[in-house]
């Protein structure tokens, strides 16, 4: 009998209460009557238990009776799971795609809750990108990976599937899921959730922003010889100066050239960077608001500065990335939309699907990067285009689309603008009773941004608001939306995920600036922009990992073309990344 898809079990599982391990599940699919087994196994399991164990289904079922079937990898049984089919291809920034997973007619038939159409009508094998130019592969880490922009993505723009070029095929992997829950180390830090202190007042604002310069300012000190706004008025005039300052204008004069004026405890002092210096060409990624330490000479009068030099806080050229220790392996995803027409409700379930095949064995943390659902109110007319128009109801039924990921699975979820929270930034995460509703895998929850550290890999997760307005500031070669990664490149620079306040990002004032980058991330996963992205920043690996929401009428109307479907995939233990394609 062909096996039983992995996720239509687990699915039937959580319809009785239960979660269940890999091994559990395996086991019920290899039987030879899935459904009886199924059923024993759940009446034999004891009410207080919300987890179905390998130990559970093995007594139940008293291994090697009637229901039973033999293992087809260690005993040759002909229910053996066939080869795999691998191939690749090079997309124009030179990525290899390959397609090939045990998970192809599992997922096929998980994704579908009526009888599967005809194979022809839709492939379900998720599709495999790796960075073959050395962009974020083992091979090669590139500091300016421009060129290895996401290839999904300019396939996606062009309306075409990524190119396929065909390898061979390779026997499946028969790796077991790690369920060893000691193996495991997850922790959680920068997260404000129930610890707000902005009341909206003057001093909250002026709290943050002094929060925000000293702690950046450290970074920079280390650079410059720094003198203070006042010391640098009472100068007599000429000579070499330098300056640590947030920036509180950015004007251009008659002639050309660039006026800044930088503020810091003590005052505002204004340093100009003329037209025909090498380092004009960074006042096209100057925000307002953020940090930055300068050096160059002073006027006779001593009323100005001439810059000669200008740096961001950055990420030193010397960042060594932590690893893990073992093989082990997280997904990163974002922007699910759980409620909208356009959800791809059979991708997910293609993707939920795959993750209990031994392809991804080794895959223990799922990171999701914000909006779990489309929400309610959220932009013009949106009602039009909800499938679930009531906000708890939306989050129900993600919470059921959690059941089909696999139980053994560590879920950590931050919210998004979508989300039912604040819409200022930092969010904190979800209340308690939207966490009661979200109690699939007991997923943890934080505020947007956190930092989350999996077995000594710091990753931070920040929805990605900002984004948007890194965009529209800068020229299409520093930062744009079929390169998300390059504005995620500059957010690393400034050593802050949204330092521009009164923009298009929304900035609630807190004691601590929680937007700011303390310590240097080994990942950086981002969301909100509906693109996929990724490439090397001196050794971190910035990930905008695309959507599960097809394209909307309002996407539309703003030229958004959305990468749908996508799984980026990291192997902690070395830092190379894979994304699969399940759309």
């Amino acid at each position: 009998m062909p096996q039983e898809a992995p996720a239509r079990i687990a699915r039937e599982l959580a319809s009785h209460g239960y979660t269940a391990d890999r091994e559990a599940i395996t086991l019920l699919a290899r039987a030879d009557d899935t459904a009886t087994a199924l059923l024993v196994a759940v009446e034999a399991t004891p009410d207080d238990a919300l987890k179905l164990t390998a130990d559970d289904v093995r007594a139940a079922l008293d291994e090697g009776g009637p229901t039973a079937r033999r293992d087809p990898i260690s005993e040759g049984d002909d229910g053996a799971s066939p080869d795999d089919p691998e191939t690749t291809t090079s997309s124009a920034s030179s990525g290899a795609v390959s397609d090939g997973s045990d998970a192809g007619e599992q997922a096929q038939e998980a994704s579908q809750p009526e009888p599967v159409p005809d194979a022809a009508d839709d492939d379900p094998s998720p599709v495999e990108t790796e960075d073959g130019s050395g962009g974020v592969g083992q091979s090669g880490r590139n500091e300016h990976p421009s060129s290895s922009a996401a290839e999904p993505a300019t396939a996606a723009e062009s309306g075409g599937e990524p190119p396929v070029e065909t390898e061979g095929s390779s026997e499946a992997s028969t790796r077991e899921r790690n369920t060893d829950q000691s193996l495991r180390d997850l922790d959680i830090g920068n997260d404000m959730t129930g610890r707000s202190t902005g009341t909206g007042e003057y001093d909250d604002f002026v709290a943050t922003f002094r929060d925000r310069y000293e702690r950046l300012s450290k970074t920079l000190k280390g650079r410059v010889n720094h003198r203070n706004a006042s010391a640098l008025e009472a100068s007599p005039g000429g000579g070499e100066a330098e300056m640590v300052g947030m920036v509180s204008d950015i004007r251009s004069t008659a002639s050309g050239h660039w006026l800044i004026e930088l503020e810091d405890t003590t005052g505002v002092f204004p340093c100009m960077i003329l037209k025909d210096r090498d380092i004009a060409g960074l006042v096209d990624e100057l925000l307002y608001d953020e940090v930055v330490a300068v050096e160059g000479t002073l006027s006779d009068d001593g009323s100005i500065m001439f810059v000669d030099d200008l740096y961001f806080p950055d990420v030193p050229r010397t960042h060594e990335p932590s690893t893990a220790d073992r093989h082990v392996e997280a997904a990163l995803i974002s922007d699910v939309h759980v409620g909208s027409q356009e959800f791809m409700a059979d991708a997910w379930e293609r993707f939920a699907a795959w993750l209990h095949t031994d392809e991804a064995a080794n895959i223990e943390y799922l990171l999701i990067a914000g909006d779990m659902v489309e929400g309610v109110g959220v932009y013009p007319d949106q009602d039009e285009e909800l499938d679930i128009v009531d906000i708890f109801d939306q989050y129900e039924q993600f919470s059921e689309r959690l059941k089909s990921v696999p139980g053994d699975i560590e879920i950590v979820m931050i919210p998004g603008n979508h989300d039912a929270v604040r819409l200022a930034e930092p969010q904190p995460g979800f209340d308690e009773e939207l966490r009661s509703i979200m109690t699939a895998h007991d997923a943890q929850i934080a505020s947007n941004p956190a930092v989350v550290t999996l077995e000594g890999v710091s990753v931070l997760m920040y929805h990605g608001v900002s984004l948007d307005e890194v965009i529209a500031e800068m020229p299409d070669a520093k930062a744009s939306y079929d390169d998300p990664h390059l504005a995620m490149f500059q957010l690393l620079k400034k050593r802050h995920v949204a330092p521009q306040f009164g923009g298009h990002t929304r900035l609630a004032p807190e004691q601590q600036d929680y937007l700011v980058m303390d310590e240097v991330p080994d990942i950086f996963h981002t969301g909100h922009v509906h693109k996929l992205g990724w490439g090397q920043y001196r050794n971190v690996l910035a990930v905008n990992s695309g959507c599960w929401q097809a394209q909307t009428d309002f996407q539309k109307s703003v030229n958004i073309d959305p990468d749908a479907g996508f799984a980026p995939v990291v192997d902690l233990g070395s830092l190379d990344m894979t994304v699969h394609k399940f759309s």
